[in-house]
C-alpha cells in the first residue's frame, strides 16, 4: 500500500441528488467519448453498467479530497471537514460545467484502489528519461519507459547514450524464464534480455509465457482486456533483431530509438492504454536524422519506425537550413530548445535558471523534465467563462487538483526523489483560439498574465499549508485530445478544422456503443479497409468560429505559441504548427527568428490526402443542418460501454493510421504510438494567517453560480486551513 487511505472523503448524498438524473452540456462527441474512454464499470451495477458522468466526477473529487485528508491526518496538519465539503462541492460543480477537467488518466484512475495500492504514476501524464548514463545501467532507461508506458504515461527519451555501450553476443544460461502475469513480469523479461546483450547477465535458454492470461481476459486491477502473450513475444524477437546486428560494436542512436520504439509498440499492442513516445536526437547526428529514409531503412520503417516521433535538441545559434528543409518535407524533426527550458519559466519573467536540471521534455513537448521525472496536467477552458473573475476561481480548483496528485508517491523511488522535490504540475488551457474570438486576443493574454500571478500566489499558500515544496513550474499548454471533446472546444492552441464538419470515430463492430448510436440516428458506415470496424459521423458546428487552420499563416501560428510562452507557460507550449506548401521555405527563417522565444514546437504539412472516412471532413451548413436534424440524444442506459482500449495520448498526432496507410502518412500525422480502436493582485509572502485567508467558502451547488456569489466566496477567512 503506497498511500494508505485510512479515511475516505465523501460528498453528501443531498448534494449529489441534484445531479443524478442529469447530463452536463456535452459537446457534439462528448457523451460517446466519455462513455467509450473514461466511464469505469460500476462495481455491483446492473449487468456491469458503466458510470454516468456524475459518478465519474464524484469518484474524481472524492479521490482528490481523500488524498488531501489523509496527507493532513498523517502529518497532523489542520483539516476542516466543513470547509473541505464546501470546497469539494465547488470542484464538482466546476467539472460538471466543464470549466476545467483533469487529464484523461485522472478521469479514469483518480479515486480508484489502484492509486492507493500502486501509487500515483497512473495519474500522471508524461515522463522523460535520458540514456546519458546508459553505461552504468544499460537496461534501466528502456525498462522505465516500458513500465511507465504500461500505466498510460507518455515517455520521451534522448539518444545521449549512443557510443557508450558495447553490444555482446549474449551468453546462454540453462534455466527457463517464466514470465509473471503482470506489468512487472513483462518488464522483468525485457530487462533480462537487454542485460544479456551487455554481458551483465545471461539469456535464458527458454522463455515460458504460459502464465500470461489469454486474450480477452479482464484486467481487474487496472481495467481493460488482456492481449495474451503475442505482443511480448514479438517484442523479444524485435529486440533480438536490433541488437544481434550490433554485436561487437557500440550502440548507436538508431539502436536506442529502435529499442524504445519496439517496446512502445509492444505496450500499445499489449494493453488497454494508448501511450506516447518522443525521441530527442542530436541535430548533427546524420544517422538519427535519416532514420525514416525509406531507401536506407525500408524494413525498419515498415516494422516500427513509421510510428516514431523524432525531434532534435536544438541549440540557439545553430544553422537550421538542413533540418528546416527536412521538416518541410514530412514534418520532422520537431524542435526542443533545452537551454531555454533550463533558463526560463515564462519568457516574460526573464532567465532565472530555477529549473537548471532539466534534461528533456515530454512526448507532446509541453513539460520541461529531468531524467526519470513525471508530471501531471490539468485542463482549463477559458472560452467557456464569462469573465476573468470566474476564470480565476476555476484556476484555483484546477491548481488544487494538480497539486494534490503530487502528494501521492509513485512505485519508482528514483522518480519520487525528483517528483517530490519539484512538485511540477501543468495547468493548461484548451479552446485558446475560441477565447481569442470570444474575449479578444489582448484580453486573453491579460487573463494569462493575471492568472499566472494568481497561481503563483495559490502555490505559496497551499504549499505552506500542506508543508511541501512549491512547484518548480506550474503552467503549460497541452495539445489536448479526447478531453477537449467532452465540452466540445478546440484542443489546446490549435485552430478548428472548419465551421461545419464531420468528426468521425471508429468503433469495433462488437462495441457496445454501436447500438445506442444507431438508435440515436447517427450515420454509420462499414470501414472501407475491412478492419472489422464501423465509422460513425458526428456533425459539428464550431463555436466562436473565425478562421480554419487552412486560413491562418504559419507565422501567425508561431507567434501565438510565442505569446503563450511569454504570458502563460512557465513549462512549455505544445503546438503542431500547420503550413501550406508555399510556406515551407520559411521554416529555417522561422526557427532562426523564434529560437529565443520558444522552448518547443513541431510542424505538419497541410496536404489533402483524400483518405476515405477521414477523421475531419468539411461540410456545408446545409449538410450540417440535415445531419443534425436526423439525430436525437444518446441514451446508454442498460448498456455496458466498457471498451477494450482506452486512448490517452494527447493531440492530433494520436490518430492511428489504418494498416495499409502506414508508410504513406506523413510521420508527424500518425506517430506517438497509437493503436486503432480509436486574478488576485500579487501578494506579499504569505504567513500563517494568509494560509487561513485563502480557505474555500464554496456554497452548495444550485445549478449555477452568480458573479456576486463568486466575489462573496473569495472573501478572506481568519481561521482554519485551506482545503
Amino acid at each position: 500500500m503506497l498511500f494508505e487511505a485510512k479515511e475516505h472523503f465523501k460528498l453528501t448524498e443531498r448534494f449529489l441528488d441534484q445531479y443524478k438524473p442529469k447530463q452536463p452540456n456535452w459537446g457534439p462527441l462528448g457523451y460517446v467519448t466519455f462513455k467509450r474512454t473514461y466511464a469505469r464499470t460500476v462495481p455491483g451495477g446492473a449487468e456491469g453498467r458503466t458510470e454516468e458522468y456524475w459518478e465519474t466526477v464524484r469518484r474524481v473529487v472524492e479521490g482528490c479530497y481523500t488524498i488531501q485528508l489523509n496527507h493532513c491526518r498523517n502529518l497532523k496538519l489542520p483539516w476542516n471537514p466543513q470547509k473541505a465539503q464546501r470546497s469539494a462541492q465547488e470542484m464538482f460543480r466546476l467539472m460538471w460545467e466543464f470549466k476545467f477537467l483533469p487529464p484523461g488518466r485522472g478521469l479514469w484512475m483518480m479515486g480508484t484502489n489502484y492509486v492507493w495500492e500502486r501509487g500515483s504514476a497512473a495519474l500522471n501524464n508524461c515522463a522523460f528519461v535520458s540514456t546519458e548514463e546508459i553505461e552504468a545501467n544499460f537496461a534501466e532507461p528502456f525498462c522505465f519507459l516500458m513500465d511507465m508506458s504500461m500505466l498510460g504515461v507518455g515517455v520521451a527519451f534522448d539518444t545521449k547514450g549512443a557510443g557508450k555501450v558495447m553490444v555482446h553476443d549474449p551468453k546462454a544460461s540453462g534455466h527457463t524464464h517464466v514470465v509473471e502475469d503482470s506489468k512487472e513480469g513483462w518488464v522483468d523479461l525485457v530487462r533480462t534480455l537487454l542485460e544479456a546483450y551487455v554481458g551483465v547477465g545471461k539469456r535464458p535458454a527458454h522463455i515460458d509465457y504460459s502464465q500470461i492470461r489469454p486474450v480477452g481476459s479482464p484486467i481487474r486491477t487496472f481495467g481493460g482486456i488482456a492481449p495474451g502473450p503475442d505482443p511480448l513475444i514479438e517484442c523479444v524477437t524485435n529486440i533480438d533483431t536490433i541488437l544481434s546486428k550490433r554485436v561487437g560494436e557500440r550502440i548507436t542512436s538508431g539502436d536506442i530509438t529502435d529499442l524504445m520504439n519496439v517496446i512502445g509498440k509492444c505496450v500499445v499492442s499489449g494493453g488497454v492504454r494508448r501511450t506516447a513516445e518522443l525521441a530527442l536526437g542530436d541535430p548533427y547526428d546524420e544517422e538519427y536524422l535519416k532514420l525514416k529514409d525509406p531507401e536506407r531503412h525500408g524494413d525498419e520503417l515498415m516494422a516500427w519506425r513509421w510510428a516514431s516521433n523524432n525531434s532534435i535538441s536544438a541549440r540557439p545559434g545553430m544553422d537550421y537550413t538542413e533540418v528546416g528543409r527536412q521538416t518541410a518535407i514530412n514534418g520532422e524533426p520537431g524542435y526542443f530548445w533545452l537551454e531555454n527550458a533550463r533558463a526560463f519559466g515564462r519568457l516574460k519573467d526573464g532567465p532565472n535558471y530555477a529549473d537548471a536540471k532539466v534534461t528533456g521534455t515530454n512526448p507532446c513537448g509541453e513539460q520541461s523534465l529531468e531524467s526519470y521525472e513525471i508530471c501531471n496536467l490539468v485542463e482549463t477552458f477559458p472560452s467557456l467563462h464569462e469573465s476573468f473573475e470566474e476564470y480565476k476561481r476555476t484556476l484555483k480548483f484546477a491548481y488544487l487538483y494538480a497539486k494534490t496528485v503530487t502528494l501521492v508517491p509513485t512505485h519508482n523511488e528514483r522518480t519520487n526523489a525528483i517528483m517530490l522535490r519539484n512538485r511540477r504540475i501543468g495547468l493548461s488551457q484548451s479552446g485558446i483560439v475560441e477565447s481569442f474570438e470570444r474575449h479578444g486576443r489582448q484580453a486573453h493574454f491579460r487573463w494569462c498574465d493575471d492568472g499566472y500571478k494568481y497561481i503563483q500566489k495559490l502555490d505559496r499558500i497551499y504549499s505552506q499549508w500542506l508543508c511541501i515544496p512549491e512547484s518548480i513550474k506550474k503552467t503549460s499548454v497541452k495539445p489536448s485530445g479526447t478531453v477537449s471533446l467532452l465540452p466540445g472546444v478546440t484542443p489546446g492552441i490549435h485552430y478548428p478544422h472548419a465551421k461545419f464538419y464531420y468528426r468521425t470515430i471508429r468503433l469495433d463492430k462488437t462495441s457496445p456503443l454501436v447500438e445506442p448510436i444507431k438508435q440515436a440516428g447517427y450515420r454509420i458506415e462499414e470501414s472501407v479497409y475491412g478492419d472489422n470496424t464501423l465509422v460513425v459521423y458526428f456533425p459539428v458546428k464550431q463555436k466562436h468560429f473565425d478562421r480554419s487552420k487552412t486560413d491562418v499563416s504559419i507565422w501567425e501560428q508561431v507567434e501565438n505559441v510565442a505569446q503563450m510562452q511569454y504570458y502563460w507557460a512557465d513549462n512549455q507550449v505544445s503546438a503542431t504548427v500547420t503550413f501550406l506548401p508555399e510556406e515551407a521555405r520559411d521554416l529555417p527563417r522561422i526557427l532562426e527568428l523564434y529560437e529565443t522565444r520558444l522552448k518547443s514546437v513541431s510542424f505538419l504539412p497541410l496536404t489533402d490526402h483524400h483518405y476515405p472516412q477521414a477523421p475531419y471532413q468539411e461540410i456545408t451548413e446545409e449538410m450540417y443542418q440535415q445531419a443534425a436534424s436526423r439525430v436525437s440524444g444518446l441514451d446508454f442506459t442498460g448498456f455496458n460501454t466498457d471498451e477494450a482500449q482506452d486512448l490517452y495520448c494527447d493531440g492530433d498526432k494520436c490518430e492511428a493510421p489504418l494498416p495499409e496507410m502506414e508508410p504513406q502518412i506523413a510521420p508527424q500525422e500518425q506517430d506517438l504510438f497509437t493503436y486503432a480502436s480509436e486574478t488576485d493582485e500579487e501578494p506579499a509572502a504569505p504567513d500563517a494567517s494568509a494560509e487561513a485567508a485563502e480557505a474555500v467558502e464554496a456554497q452548495p451547488v444550485n445549478g449555477g453560480a452568480k458573479a456576486g456569489a463568486q466575489k462573496k466566496r473569495d472573501k478572506k477567512e481568519r481561521a482554519g486551513a485551506p482545503s
